[in-house]
């Protein structure tokens, strides 16, 4: 008797807790970053991440708990960020930078442009800083972030200070869409001549 063999279709393997974790905090990164801590419905998140909402609080027992879970998650990458970058100066991947702090200013903005949503999470959770909780988060994950910068550095106080100042400078900058917030850049000034000609 001829033909082929039936072979059953192989049983889809159930992601584990820790990986719809994972899902749910990368689904909270793009809502989260689009209307922050209050203005986001957890049903959202839910229903991004391909979740129910019951779900979503089996795992994390508020909204609050998601966003310091994803606020966290955003200072790992900017941090794994850094020392990528750091490894990546170190076998001389990186040429156009003179040195380490550099190189991390050079990664930093790259990221800006590649994932604008991770920088869209970063203002979010400093606009939510009047809640305590995420208050002491941001805090904390901002100190040990300039501790990284300076152990991978090695740069005096005033460059690291200068390099965080420039950071969010940078920050701002993207989020209006421009490279630069100087006084005397271009788009700046074509909006004071708009103003004063009353456009």
């Amino acid at each position: 008797m001829g033909g082929s063999a039936h072979t059953p279709a192989q049983p889809r393997r159930r992601r584990t807790a820790a990986e719809r974790r994972a899902e749910l905090i990368e689904a909270a990164v793009v809502e989260f970053a689009r209307s922050g801590l209050h203005g986001t419905p957890v049903a959202r998140i839910a229903k991004r991440a391909g979740v129910t909402q019951p779900y979503t609080f089996s795992l994390f027992p508020s909204k609050l708990a998601l966003f310091l879970a994803t606020v966290e998650h955003g200072f790992d990458r900017v941090e794994e960020l850094f020392r990528a970058a750091a490894r990546d100066f170190a076998e001389g991947r990186v040429p156009e930078a003179p040195d380490v702090l550099s190189a991390l200013g050079v990664a930093y903005m790259r990221a800006l442009h590649e994932r604008r949503v991770d920088l869209m999470l970063q203002l979010q959770s400093y606009a939510a800083c009047d809640e305590e909780p995420v208050r002491t988060v941001v805090r904390r994950r901002y100190a040990q972030l300039i501790a990284l910068v300076q152990e991978l550095s090695g740069a005096p106080e005033e460059e690291i200070d200068e390099f965080f100042r420039r950071g969010m400078a940078l920050n701002v900058a993207a989020a209006m869409g421009v490279d630069d917030v100087a006084a005397a850049c271009e788009w700046v000034q074509a909006e004071l001549r708009a103003s004063r000609n009353g456009a």
